[in-house]
């Protein structure tokens, strides 16, 4: 039995492996990757992508075989299942595959636990100087401009793009690094939340406070859609204005693609 297990959470070992990561003596990267972690953490999610939510990924032949390239998708669902199932589309389907970092809020790392999870997974605190990095390095970075108002959405709010900072604009501006535009059709029902209590979160320290339907999430069908590359490039003549044109361009072309593929979905559940 425990050969059987141990052979189960080491399925992707191999894969993982050939990732290019430069590790320390110890098997971590600067970051604190681990890729024994890794692959165990593929091994079981990997159930969850291919029969508990079903994925089914659309345009995946847009993402930049290698090389830097910024991710920007929408945010919902009360939980990052759609970031986690973002990673598994690139790193099960793309050909070649590729390993994904999410910029996770700065309020994670404060949950004991979690916190270890999400960094062994390779996933980083969501800070300019560790996107700037790992994109000089040409790495996959994945960001949601929506934040935890995306994640948050009430149930009368779902699919309806919340407001995008310019951040991630800005660092593509300054790395020279291609935007790929993704919708996430399915997160949005997976926990439908009645209301979001935000003033009481923020008394106990909290960035909200979803008051949720279910609290274990629903076995809602998603559809991932990658969309085709956005090239901005900066000089001289470019201004604050520019930036917000840009970063509407794209939350524009993220809209559309939600908007289109609600429109071909079958079911929620299928």
């Amino acid at each position: 039995m425990i050969k059987k297990i141990d052979k189960f959470l080491n399925r992707f070992s191999k894969k993982v492996n050939d990732i290019e990561l430069e590790l320390n003596c110890k098997g971590y990267d600067p970051f604190g990757l681990d890729k024994t972690y890794l692959a165990k953490m593929v091994s079981v999610i990997e159930p969850f992508y291919k029969y508990y939510f079903r994925v089914k990924v659309h345009g995946i032949e847009n993402i930049p075989a290698k090389g830097r390239v910024l991710l920007i998708s929408n945010h919902s669902g009360q939980i990052p299942i759609d970031g986690a199932m973002i990673g598994l589309a690139m790193f099960l389907e793309g050909k070649p595959p590729r390993f994904v970092r999410s910029m996770v809020e700065r309020w994670v790392p404060e949950i004991p636990f979690i916190n270890n999870i999400f960094t062994k997974a390779g996933q980083i605190l969501g800070s300019r100087e560790n996107a700037r990095k790992l994109l000089n390095e040409d790495n996959a970075l994945l960001v949601f401009p929506e934040g935890v108002g995306g994640i948050n959405k009430t149930f009368s709010e779902r699919y309806q793009l919340k407001k995008f900072g310019t951040g991630f604009l800005r660092l593509a501006l300054q790395t020279n690094t291609p935007i790929v535009p993704i919708a996430v059709i399915g997160a949005e029902e997976q926990i439908p939340t009645l209301a979001n209590l935000k003033n009481i979160g923020e008394k106990l320290g909290l960035p909200a406070l979803p008051i949720p339907i279910t609290l274990f999430p629903l076995p809602t069908k998603y559809h991932i859609y990658f969309g085709k590359p956005f090239y901005f490039h900066e000089n001289e003549d470019t201004t604050n204005e520019d930036i917000i044109t840009y970063t509407q361009e794209v939350k524009d072309r993220i809209q559309n693609m939600i908007n289109d593929g609600l429109n071909k979905r079958e079911h929620i559940f299928w």
